[in-house]
């Protein structure tokens, strides 16, 4: 029979041999890699003190190709629960020195745990992945545990946060419950997403391509748009995940959290007054704008660096969280294309999943013309942020900065797919189309110059201005730029008890 003492040093070892994983060789290798191990992320992540793992101690049953020699307390994967800023947040984490992360049927069986968890008790659930995909000793026992995980990810979708941290290799099945989470977060150079690796390509089309351009970081923050942010390395990508969950709720029934700010409600900026050019066709930054009307100049940018023609994004006014979508007159004059569309798309739905009001600044020349984009779809395309604009029913503040053509202006939350409150500027441009194209298409029949332009400028002076709009009640109200701020701040409080619903169905049928 055991003695006490025996009982404790069993524990004790058990507990050891969960902690050191693969081994000290493998977790040397992790670090010359320039990675965390998957339990050094998760006390950089989390409150220090506040993680509490579950199933340190569970194994694997699989007994295939010897593998029942070789078993690791914990068996690749470390879970559990703690606290982000004194808030609940679950989290899981691959480890890659245990059978390089690779997902098993008991390794699933621990995240759907923690999920189901999430679901139950209200919180985001982060995932720290770093993985080679499903152990394939296993055959489909793995592949029935990811269509499990997948399953969650859906049921969890608009009801608690959920966002993942790519911070390793990341293939086949391995990609799709990332793509199924809210926000993906990549680490430079060393984390990668593809269905199929360079030498699956290599073989089927005989295309040359390394792990970095097919999958890493700058490919899909820039060219694919699977993921929305970018990190130096693992610490930095683990402090931005911190920064995106204080400005979300921690679930689809609570507001977020309101950060006290030293920030005027009723600071002006008189460089606003200057920003918007008197030339409609000089470009400006959209980004000085935002900047200066926010909670102290606190803006966390989502997708950055993909289709930059739109801005999204969080921050905060007079303290509380709200979802930005602007028009970016420094990108290709803030056209709507495909990309763009499906990126602001996207984030409002999010928003408005999770109770975040959508302040939106509009200086759009229209839908970009051309082959490229028809061939594309692009009338699917832009649909789909008009879906999106109009199923919302949180608060929805709009200012018109400048441009607001045709098409695009009904999409971009104007009063007409029911926004609650917008505002204009002076400068201000309401129209079906520029001055020159309207002018083209009225007046057919040919005239000399003088006459053409005399119709432009009429045209101009009908148009090129928001008080045909705002007789119409189509504006709200004509303000200065420099009172953004306060304006905005005044909106977001009237709609804060805001109370409107959608007519009961399953679901609507997005164009997707």
């Amino acid at each position: 029979m055991h003695s006490l003492k025996d009982k404790y040093k069993i524990f004790k070892e058990k507990n050891e041999a969960a902690e050191i994983g693969g081994g000290q060789g493998r977790i040397d290798k992790q670090h010359k890699a320039g990675k965390f191990t998957a339990r050094e992320r998760i006390n950089l992540f989390l409150d220090a003190g506040t993680f509490v793992e579950l199933d340190k101690l569970v194994t694997h049953n699989c007994k295939n190709f010897n593998m029942d020699k070789t078993i690791i307390p914990g068996d690749g994967v470390v879970t559990g629960y703690g606290k982000v800023d004194g808030r609940l947040v679950y989290v899981f984490a691959q480890d890659f020195t245990v059978f390089g992360g690779s997902l098993s049927r008991t390794n699933a069986d621990k995240i759907i745990k923690v999920h189901k968890l999430a679901l139950k008790m209200g919180a985001p659930v982060v995932g720290l992945n770093d993985s080679g995909g499903a152990r394939i000793q296993e055959g489909v026992q793995s592949l029935a545990g990811y269509g499990e995980i997948f399953y969650l990810n859906v049921k969890a979708s608009g009801v608690v946060p959920q966002i993942s941290a790519i911070m390793g290799p990341c293939a086949g099945g391995a990609v799709y419950s990332p793509a199924l989470t809210d926000f993906i977060f990549m680490v430079k150079e060393s984390s990668y997403m593809f269905v199929t690796g360079p030498e699956v390509i290599k073989t089927v089309t005989h295309e040359e391509v390394s792990k970095e351009d097919l999958g890493g970081a700058h490919t899909h923050n820039t060219k694919s748009g699977v993921a929305h942010f970018v990190g130096d390395d693992d610490e930095h990508a683990l402090m931005k995940i911190r920064e995106l969950l204080s400005f979300l709720p921690s679930n689809n029934m609570e507001e977020t959290p309101i950060i006290p700010t030293g920030d005027k409600i009723d600071r002006e900026d008189e460089k606003l007054q200057e920003l918007i050019p008197a030339d409609p066709n000089k470009p400006y930054d959209m980004h000085l704008l935002i900047n200066s009307v926010i909670d102290n100049g606190h803006f966390l940018e989502v997708m950055p660096q993909y289709a930059q023609n739109i801005i999204t994004g969080f921050a905060r006014f007079n303290g509380r969280s709200v979802g930005i979508v602007a028009n970016q007159p420094a990108c290709f004059a803030g056209v709507l294309d495909i990309n763009s569309s499906i990126k602001a798309a996207r984030f409002v739905r999010f928003c408005d999943s999770f109770n975040i009001p959508l302040v939106t600044f509009v200086d759009v020349p229209g839908f970009l013309p051309g082959t490229t984009q028809e061939y594309g779809g692009i009338i699917k395309h832009g649909a789909k942020l008009l879906y999106a604009y109009a199923e919302a029913s949180v608060p929805k503040i709009t200012v018109i900065t400048r441009k607001a053509y045709g098409g695009a202006y009904d999409v971009m939350a104007s009063k007409h797919v029911m926004a609650d409150v917008n505002f204009a500027y002076p400068t201000a441009e309401i129209a079906v189309m520029g001055p020159e194209g309207a002018v083209n298409i009225i007046f057919r029949e040919k005239m000399d110059e003088e006459a053409r332009q005399h119709c432009v400028d009429d045209y101009r002076e009908n148009f090129a201005n928001p008080y045909r709009a705002a007789e119409l009640g189509y504006i709200d109200e004509v303000i200065l730029p420099k009172e953004t701020r306060k304006k905005v701040i005044q909106a977001l409080d009237m709609t804060q008890n805001k109370s409107e619903t959608n007519p009961p169905k399953k679901h609507g049928n997005m164009p997707l």
